[in-house]
């Protein structure tokens, strides 16, 4: 991959943005590599955590504007808001297949059978914000700037940022922030629940690592059903929403992972969690 690194320690994985020559902004071929690498790893049974973090000073400054430049080329507003499939092909409905087909290189990482983390220092403004946002978890360090500022350009967030947002920090406030292209600093950001966590810049990566650990050792299917519990959550009304958490908490009652929790209590020692 040319614009991504992928490297694994143990159960944890990381996922970094590489451009950071131009704080790792967006390009048609970075949405490209992300949507190809999602569906190669979001099922990956082997995998506890997965961090996402960008190289450099920055996570994201969004959009690369040498897109809305490209003059009709690969890299043009046609190729990005209304472009045809790999083959180069033209859809039926071009623009909104093309922006469904992008949409999908963030969609993965909410719906990975494990738990995803973004660690954002610097800025996450545009569409870097909406990758955040498809993260599970979100850790901004102290300094951080973060906004949807789609409006600047003629147009809207259309990569999740109309719908992951109001899930975090309520409607009203999504509405403002989209609206008012608004640009809020780490604390704003940790006032309002729009990250998790509020870190030191210096000990980001640690304060992460740690996080990612303490996620890693928990029990595997206890952990993928919560995760899927919780997101029924936002989608589907209280009644069926319990019938999802009942049939995961049945699966957790009948698994090894509650038999060895168990043994690990009385025996006082670590879980050994096998399940994938």
């Amino acid at each position: 991959m040319e614009t991504l690194q992928f490297e694994r320690d143990g159960d944890i994985a990381y996922l970094r943005l590489n451009r950071p020559d131009k704080l790792n902004s967006f390009t048609v071929e970075m949405w490209r590599e992300l949507r190809a690498f999602g569906i190669e790893i979001k099922d990956d049974p082997t995998l506890r955590c997965l961090v996402v973090i960008g190289n450099g000073r920055a996570f994201s400054s969004g959009i690369d504007t040498s897109v809305f430049t490209g003059g009709g080329g690969a890299d043009s507003p046609e190729a990005v808001l209304g472009g045809g499939d790999d083959a180069g092909t033209r859809h039926a409905n071009p623009t909104v297949d093309g922006i469904m087909r992008t949409q999908e290189a963030y969609s993965w990482l909410e719906e990975a059978r494990y738990p995803t983390i973004a660690a954002v220092r610097g800025y996450a403004f545009g569409a870097g914000l909406q990758m955040a946002l498809a993260c599970d978890i979100r850790v901004f360090a102290r300094g951080t700037k973060v906004g949807l500022l789609e409006h600047k350009y003629g147009i809207m967030p259309d990569l999740g940022g109309t719908q992951r947002l109001p899930r975090v920090v309520g409607a009203g406030k999504a509405k403002e922030m989209i609206w008012t292209a608004a640009r809020i600093d780490a604390e704003e950001s940790f006032r309002i629940g729009l990250c998790e966590r509020l870190v030191e810049d210096g000990d980001l990566e640690k304060e992460v690592e740690t996080l990612a650990t303490t996620i890693a050792g928990a029990p595997p299917l206890a952990v993928q059903g919560a995760k899927r519990a919780v997101d029924a959550a936002s989608r589907m009304p209280v009644a069926e929403g319990l019938m999802v958490e009942a049939e995961e908490q049945a699966l957790c009652l009948r698994s090894a992972d509650m038999r060895e929790a168990i043994t690990a209590f009385v025996e006082q020692r670590t879980p050994r969690y096998e399940s994938r």
